[in-house]
């Protein structure tokens, strides 16, 4: 599996720390804390690749930072789980409405817990359970380093490959420059956003060369994104 990054909103110290000892044995990058609203800005700097979600954390309600989450454009396809003492099922549904992709009743086994998240993540994000990514007719095996376009290899710089590779991981989103940077260069990165569009045009000009259709979209004023009509 390539490493997700969970975020984890849980105020049970002792349930907290047997969660992110388990998935991080299964190789996921856990942040954690026990507040709503600093979950918010948790989830801001740094999209999550899921989210487990308690119902009764401090500042605000699980429910409303589900609904928050969703109401963003950063997190609104993140798959969220919310983790509940509450098993009836006005409840269930209430968190689903609002925008929860699973609901799992405490107690519950760790074990279950990490099948139900991998679950999600095959489910919503295919590229997290494999080491191939693939859109479309391009396929980048994450191992080998290698990206093939309708079995052609591309030749790709470390800059270019890494600005793929995330687009991958992320089909469908839009990505603006400055979290490009964040996420493909470094936040303590010192390179200019203009640097973004000439690393995006190097992509560009590998990847559609021989005429092939260009699947990355620039979204003006917001930024760049695979172009889904692309993918099939």
């Amino acid at each position: 599996m390539n490493q997700a990054h969970m975020l984890l909103v849980e105020d049970d110290a002792a349930l907290a720390e047997l969660l992110i000892w388990h998935f991080r044995k299964e190789g996921f990058d856990v942040a954690h804390t026990v507040d709503g609203e600093e979950a918010l800005l948790l989830a801001q700097e740094h999209t999550p690749d899921i989210v487990l979600l308690d119902w009764m954390v401090e500042s605000l309600s699980g429910i409303e930072v589900c609904r928050r989450l969703r109401r963003s454009s950063a997190t609104a396809n993140v798959p969220i789980i919310m983790l509940t003492a509450r098993g009836e099922e006005e409840d269930r549904v209430r968190g689903l409405e609002t925008g929860a992709d699973d609901y799992v009743t405490k107690p519950f086994s760790p074990r279950e817990l990490v099948a139900r998240v991998g679950a999600v993540l095959r489910r919503v994000r295919p590229a997290l359970a494999g080491e191939t990514l693939t859109f479309g007719d391009i396929e980048m095996d994450t191992v080998g380093h290698k990206v093939r376009r309708d079995g052609e290899t591309v030749p790709l710089g470390p800059t270019e490959y890494r600005l793929l590779k995330h687009f991958l991981e992320h089909p469908g989103w839009v990505f603006s420059r400055e979290r490009l940077l964040d996420s493909v260069w470094g936040r303590d990165s010192d390179i200019e956003l203009r640097t973004v569009d000439v690393h995006i045009r190097r992509l560009r000009k590998a990847i559609n060369i021989g005429g092939r259709r260009d699947i990355i979209r620039t979204v003006r004023s917001a930024g760049y994104a695979l172009d889904s009509e692309a993918a099939g």
